[in-house]
């Protein structure tokens, strides 16, 4: 095959001898091994492997990371290789030769990087694995704006010309691999992904993945990425004009329900509706702003942000309206909070929500063409 397959190793054992023998037999022949600084000890595994016309070592003298032995074998590839691109697997047997093959031709046809995903479903997954993904994952689709299945899957196919910015994405460690996915939402890179064989061997005792350490990177990155992104903006956008939709409502509140009547459905929704519309208003311009610049097709934008607003202050109203009426039953609810007070809190929780389901329509549907970050 036309692509050079480059698998980092730190402290292996037999398997990256068979994983090695596997992506021989699956038509790889050209293979770079990296030895991350293991040590003597291992020392032979990697001799055995310079034996073969088909194995390029690399050697780092001390360990530095996975990150830094990916980076390595980038660098020496850019300078010495001319296949169409490559794919990183690990070398302790979790990515079967088939999967390297499939993730290949998926990258050879359609150009894109590709990411081998695995299945957290199934029951051999290990259950610091499953949540770990679950949640990066839903971090990576709220927040960081992409879906992505497996954010820590290390099969992954790259076309050549975008190993040299490969080799310039910071970290070290595994922190690398979630920086590549960070990178490549900020330059809009294309990927697609292949569903692999979800493979733990020995409840995954082989992986030098650091739980804490490791994963507290992996979060710094993500939260620096929401620091330097619109997505900040957005928030303080919606801090701003929530709270004076939140004053709004708790004054119209406080008055109309003297003219209504305490729990009434009219005073919930003249309070509400007045307060959106104006807020809604100040906010519309302010995230226009923030995506682009201010220019596009003011009309068509606003008609979608105003179909999304109405939909959330649909929701919004009648779920204020019956769960303010359904805790106002509890007699120590009602005589701790009062009854005038009691929607303006329940509001905070209700809208947080509705805030996250806004946030990810916006940027998807009524800002799209403005290109959100």
């Amino acid at each position: 095959m036309d692509i050079t397959v480059v698998l980092p190793s730190y402290k292996p054992d037999e398997k990256l001898l068979s994983t090695v023998e596997g992506l021989e037999a699956a038509g790889f022949d050209d293979i770079i091994v990296v030895d991350d600084g293991g040590g003597e000890e291992y020392s032979k595994y990697f001799d055995m492997l310079r034996e073969k016309n088909t194995c390029t070592v690399l050697t780092h003298t001390e360990n530095r990371g996975k990150g830094a032995a990916l980076k390595t074998a980038f660098k020496w590839y850019a300078e010495n290789r001319t296949t169409s691109g490559v794919v990183t697997a690990d070398g302790d047997g979790q990515h079967r030769p088939e999967d390297v093959k499939a993730v290949s031709e998926e990258m050879l046809r359609t150009g894109n990087t590709v990411l081998g995903v695995r299945d957290f479903s199934q029951d051999n997954v290990p259950a610091r694995s499953r949540f770990g993904n679950r949640a990066t994952s839903l971090v990576f689709r709220l927040i960081v704006g992409i879906k992505v299945s497996d954010t820590q899957t290390g099969l992954r196919a790259i076309p050549a010309a975008l190993i040299p910015a490969m080799t310039e994405v910071s970290g070290d460690r595994y922190e690398y691999e979630t920086n590549v996915l960070l990178t490549m939402r900020r330059q809009r890179l294309p990927f697609t992904e292949v569903k692999i064989k979800t493979v733990y061997l020995e409840e995954n005792k082989s992986s030098h993945f650091r739980a804490f350490r490791d994963s507290a990177k992996i979060y710094g990155l993500i939260f620096k990425y929401i620091l330097t992104s619109s997505f900040i903006k957005f928030m303080g956008s919606s801090m701003v004009c929530y709270a004076l939709d939140w004053l709004l409502f708790t004054g119209l509140h406080y008055w109309l329900s003297g003219v209504f009547g305490e729990n009434s459905m009219a005073d919930t929704a003249i309070s509400t509706v007045s307060a959106r519309i104006i807020s809604s208003m100040l906010n519309f311009f302010i995230n226009r702003h923030i995506f682009n610049k201010g220019g596009g097709k003011l009309g068509w934008t606003m008609v979608k942000y105003y179909i999304l607003a109405v939909c959330i202050l649909f929701v919004s109203t009648v779920s204020l309206h019956y769960v303010s009426l359904g805790l106002s039953s509890f007699d120590w609810i009602s005589n701790t909070f009062g009854e005038k007070w009691l929607q303006p809190l329940i509001k905070l929780p209700i809208d947080f929500v509705l805030y996250l389901v806004s946030y990810n329509i916006q940027r998807k549907f009524v800002f799209k063409k403005a290109g959100n970050a």
